[in-house]
């Protein structure tokens, strides 16, 4: 779950495993494997290093639980 902002502010979390592409036109449009569009204030780079961080902190919790820490 990476965690972005609507165009209010607001803001809530989106289920990485779900981004089917991200543009620019010129907001930021997330569009998600089910067909929902999303409209966020972060920008297309900051959505990739948020889903980069919550996959990398995934995979290291994992190696963790199974003992075979890096």
């Amino acid at each position: 779950m990476i965690k972005v902002k609507r165009l209010n502010g607001k803001e809530f979390v989106v289920n990485s495993d779900l981004i089917l592409y991200v543009e620019e036109t010129p907001d930021t449009v997330i569009t998600l494997t089910n067909g929902q569009k999303v409209v966020v204030m972060d920008s297309i780079d900051d959505i990739i290093n948020e889903v980069i961080k919550f996959k990398a902190k995934a995979f290291y919790h994992e190696r963790r639980y199974e003992g075979n820490e890096v």
